[in-house]
């Protein structure tokens, strides 16, 4: 949520110079070969309006007002690390996919990489799915957990355009048990100067939903990484915080006769395959994980965004902060609509994970279609 943000000036209006035009009365006087007076012969060139490149990108979220929040949460070091709850179970989950990828990483870029939430990820050891807690035979006894896939990481590149969000943590422990180097850039959305065919794994968590231009990113993802690796990422979207956004908009209608937009719109999981394959990757995989969080009560919830930074950023947003009489008006709608018996409020964040590979000439490739010897429905019939 927003809360009293102002806005930052982007733009000064600077006074207007040129070459002043004559009256009409001026061009009576002028024959068709002669030269215009009022014009150097620099300025009687002509110009020619030309095709841009690309179309232009449609802009959803004000890039500097994200900075400019997450600039602010990070400085409040002890409040933003109380907040990390989120952003570090999201991390450590998508790490957990790295297990089914029997290979081991050079060199991996963490884009977006907030406060270095993959890179904690990364140095702490994971459970291990195999393990039974229940046997009793020592024999056949495995550890209960797994070595930390730091182990497997040569070199992690953490970029990140919020210098406070990204060395907030860079005196903690877990930053001398792996190879890590962190780099600002001006705008991960305009900036990738990075080399084609230059890293073994690109890694993203929780930063792609506030990205305008997300084809691109993903291709420029998919441009810098080597051919037969991988992009994995995890980005909120669908219904990310549908009891908040039921509660606000029914709350705003209520109470002042119409709806402005607060919460950030989402990609939905049905897009997010057909972005991947259009930026080039292959052998997709995605899936939808929905973690829910209870809090005791709205205000807590937007507090907790708030020091995430991940406050609304929407362009045409109204400013200032909502009135007190829609808050408590949302606060009682939240509970009659999604409270828990126990008189906590749930908050559901739905995160999609991606997972692409850069095309190879020796990669595996599917069989045709109509190439199979043995027929689904029959083995389906005999269960």
């Amino acid at each position: 949520m927003n809360r009293a943000l102002q806005r930052t000036p982007l733009w000064r209006q600077v006074p207007r110079t040129g070459v002043p035009i004559p009256s009409l009365s001026s061009f009576s006087s002028l024959s068709s070969s002669s030269p215009l007076p009022w014009l150097s012969s620099s300025q009687s060139r002509r110009t020619y309006a030309f095709q841009a490149s690309s179309p232009p990108t449609h802009q959803v979220f004000n890039r500097h007002t994200k900075w400019l929040q997450r600039e602010r949460a990070a400085a409040d070091v002890e409040g933003s690390r109380e907040v990390d709850y989120l952003k570090d179970e999201v991390a450590m989950r998508l790490c957990e996919r790295l297990w089914d990828i029997k290979r081991d990483f050079p060199s991996v870029l963490d884009f977006g990489a907030n406060t270095c939430n993959i890179a904690r990820a990364l140095t702490r050891p994971f459970p291990n799915p195999n393990s039974d807690p229940n046997s009793s035979s020592s024999a056949d006894e495995l550890p209960d957990e797994l070595p930390p896939l730091a182990s497997r990481i040569g070199h992690l590149l953490a970029v990140d355009s919020s210098a406070a969000q990204l060395h907030r943590d860079a005196s903690l422990p877990f930053n001398s048990a792996l190879s890590l180097t962190r780099e600002v850039l001006p705008d991960e959305e305009t900036t990738f100067p990075y080399a084609d065919n230059t890293f073994d794994l690109v890694l993203s968590s929780l930063s792609l939903h506030w990205i305008n231009d997300l084809p691109g990113v993903l291709a420029q993802i998919n441009r810098v990484l080597k051919p037969d690796c991988a992009f994995v990422g995890a980005m909120l979207g669908g219904d990310t915080l549908y009891e908040l956004r039921t509660s606000l908009q029914l709350a705003e209608h209520e109470r002042r006769g119409g709806v402005s937009p607060h919460l950030s719109p989402l990609a939905d999981v049905r897009d997010v395959g057909g972005l991947l394959q259009r930026a080039g990757f292959r052998m997709l995989t995605v899936d939808v994980d929905d973690l829910v969080v209870d809090y005791p009560d709205s205000f807590a919830l937007m507090r907790d965004l708030q020091a995430m930074g991940e406050g609304n950023a929407v362009l045409g947003r109204e400013m200032g902060p909502l009135r007190r009489e829609v808050l408590l008006a949302a606060d009682a709608i939240y509970r009659a609509l999604h409270g828990n018996p126990d008189g906590s409020l749930p908050a559901t964040f739905r995160t999609i994970y991606m997972i692409g590979w850069k095309a190879s000439e020796d990669q595996a490739q599917p069989l045709p279609r109509g190439s199979g010897e043995v027929n689904l429905k029959d083995i389906l019939e005999k269960k």
